[in-house]
């Protein structure tokens, strides 16, 4: 029995080491990377208890190989029910590196035309954020099921509904890859909520502190001067993705910034913050306090606390509560690892794959992605009008 294990262990060992040489070189590679990009530690053990649902194949096409490189950092290529059949990016030198990557030799110019190859029958979107949500609707439009990462529409409350009623006649599962909902903090809230550890949460805290003194490099340079509650969702979820609550009502005071990309003449949304603080009221009746910062260095990440009338998370649970549920993240499948934004990205990939085999709602869902999403475009409002209190589109 021993002998036996220890080859079985080696031999899979083995393998993830194979299938490490085709995992893309993450920005974080760089000499300075992204924060957040940095990978988790490898484990071994990490697919033991795994058991496959399927034996099915879903055929899949990835879009966006940018900065980030993101079509290829979600583990698509590695998942053993996910087949890989296309992949796209505008730049050919960009498209041909992602097909290299993932180990798929079929590409195709734009996202337009990917979509139109009858194989393919899910697409994770990783294009720029202000065409996620219009690359989304295009993709249902084709029959397709559909992923994006963050946020799912960019600052525009039109586009949010257009979205919202796309995903609503397709029929099709539709997600968002909100990292922090898999991060292992806010998974073990999540679940201990679900139990009724926390009860009615009274006060929640979420922040997302990204030092960006000079932006990164993005596609038309969306990312300059970006308003920082465009980009709500890493904190938002400390409660939205804990509960599966909304914000129903937020005022927001904005901190003009002293970096050059954060002037007002200098990008093209006329935004001077590069803090922006969102006080908000929740649908259950508590509060909650999220944050976005772009210019303040020193400490930061995702990261986010809850206190409800039963128990409390200050990164452990703290409450009434003596009977929790498991909190630990499931096991991923053998060569999956969870990757970057604390180990969320195979998690965030197994989750929609999943829910597609299982028919089944996901984390993130089309509301949960827009009720994270646009409370944050209201947020920014808000803050344009020195704090004034303003209601929150609902979606459920």
């Amino acid at each position: 029995m021993g002998n036996s294990t220890t080859r079985r262990s080696f031999l899979t060992s083995a393998a993830i080491g194979a299938a490490a040489a085709s995992w893309p070189p993450m920005a974080a590679a760089a000499q300075n990377p992204i924060r957040g990009f940095e990978r988790s530690p490898f484990d071994p053990e990490l697919s033991q208890g795994w058991k496959p649902i399927s034996d099915r194949r879903i055929r899949v096409g990835l879009v966006g190989y940018g900065y980030c490189r993101f079509a290829a950092e979600f583990s698509f290529q590695h998942h053993p029910n996910v087949k890989v059949v296309a992949v796209s990016d505008l730049f050919p030198d960009r498209c041909a590196e992602l097909s290299r990557v993932v180990g798929c030799a079929k590409t195709y110019p734009s996202l337009e035309e990917l979509v139109k190859d009858d194989e393919v029958e899910a697409v994770f979107v990783a294009t720029d954020a202000p065409s996620h949500a219009r690359h989304c609707i295009e993709v249902l439009r084709h029959g397709k099921h559909v992923a994006s990462a963050v946020p799912a529409v960019f600052g525009n409350l039109e586009e949010a509904d257009r979205l919202y009623e796309a995903v609503r006649k397709s029929g099709l599962q539709y997600m968002m890859f909100e990292t922090s909902c898999f991060r292992a903090d806010l998974y073990a809230m999540r679940q201990i909520f679900a139990a009724g550890g926390l009860g009615r949460i009274q006060y929640s805290e979420g922040e997302y502190y990204h030092y960006m003194e000079e932006p990164l490099p993005s596609y038309k340079d969306w990312r300059v001067g970006l308003p920082p509650q465009w980009y709500p969702t890493h904190s938002n979820a400390y409660y939205i993705g804990v509960s599966n609550g909304t914000f129903t009502e937020v005022s927001c005071m904005g901190v003009p910034s002293r970096v050059r990309h954060l002037q007002p003449a200098n990008n093209r949304y006329g935004n001077a913050f590069g803090t922006e603080i969102a006080l908000f009221r929740t649908g259950e009746g508590g509060t909650s306090r999220m944050a976005v910062s772009w210019d303040t260095p020193g400490h930061g990440g995702e990261m986010g606390r809850v206190r409800g009338q039963n128990g409390s998370f200050y990164g452990k649970y703290d409450g009434l509560s003596k009977d929790l549920p498991e909190t630990r993240r499931p096991p991923l499948p053998p060569l999956v690892q969870p990757g970057a934004h604390g180990g969320s990205h195979g998690y965030l990939m197994s989750e929609f794959v999943t829910a597609i085999l299982e028919n089944r709602r996901p984390v993130a869902d089309i509301a949960t992605a827009l009720n994270l999403t646009v409370a944050g475009i209201v947020a920014h409002q808000s803050a344009l009008k020195n704090g004034e209190l303003m209601k929150i589109p609902q979606y459920s």
